[in-house]
């Protein structure tokens, strides 16, 4: 598990923008699991920049959804499709034939995961998983006592994640499930990268980095996997005790 640190989220979210299209570029139809919320809205701002200035091979990448609140879909703003649609679909101009994204508002739930788990193998896998990390340790809507090898799946919601969840919308909604692909589904992926930014992040970056891997802090699993990147910034890397360590990964 490899560990950049950058002085500033812009930094972060430019040197994230360069190693995906470096490993997209390397598949010949190249499979990118995107995580919708706050931090990696500077990779997607960076990504439309490149994609408006030389569309290249970007244009060849198809895409699958890593998560959405139950009862929700790209119609309802807030939901993980609908921001995802305006930070990345859009600008990228990415036609609906590839992508695969859950709709929460569909009465098979369970259809919608095997759809998706479907969709990923039949297309030889994901290539590359951007994920961010929850305040609870969560990764997805995969929370804290989840299966470590689990498929796409309908999750109860933590606590804390029904709690941070409100900020996507504009009035309180009752958020109790969500759907999600699970931590066995995610940790199949060929790359994965985890960004986290923000002071209110460096607690739980701590027990990631410094602790066991463990299905109570369910980012402890991405441990397990042979070719991990995360992404912080000097706020997130503020609460590690040893960050002499990383010193040589400090940009």
């Amino acid at each position: 598990m490899k560990v950049e640190i950058y002085s500033t989220y812009e930094a972060l979210s430019e040197k994230v923008a360069e190693q995906v299209i470096q490993l997209m570029a390397a598949c010949d139809e190249p499979l990118l699991c995107p995580a919708s919320g706050d931090t990696p809205a500077g990779l997607y701002q960076v990504l439309a920049e490149r994609y408006r200035q030389q569309p290249g091979n970007i244009a060849r990448w198809r895409y699958v959804g890593l998560d959405e609140w139950v009862g929700l879909n790209g119609t309802d703003q807030g939901s993980c499709r609908y921001s995802i649609d305006k930070a990345l679909f859009q600008p990228l101009q990415v036609s609906e034939e590839n992508i695969c994204f859950f709709d929460g508002r569909s009465a098979d739930l369970p259809q919608e995961c095997e759809a998706a788990e479907r969709f990923i193998k039949a297309r030889g896998g994901i290539d590359v998983a951007i994920l961010g990390l929850g305040m609870n340790g969560h990764i997805a809507m995969n929370e804290p006592g989840c299966a470590a090898d689990g498929r796409a799946q309908v999750a109860a919601l933590h606590p804390v994640t029904k709690q941070v969840g409100q900020k996507y919308f504009q009035q309180h909604l009752e958020l109790e499930k969500g759907i999600t692909l699970g931590m066995g589904t995610l940790l199949e992926s060929r790359h994965i990268i985890l960004m986290v930014s923000g002071k209110h992040k460096a607690g739980i970056v701590r027990k990631l980095l410094e602790g066991p891997a463990t299905n109570d802090l369910p980012a402890s699993l991405l441990q397990r996997h042979p070719a991990v990147t995360i992404f912080l910034d000097e706020d997130a890397a503020s609460g590690l005790t040893n960050r002499d360590a990383y010193a040589d990964n400090r940009h």
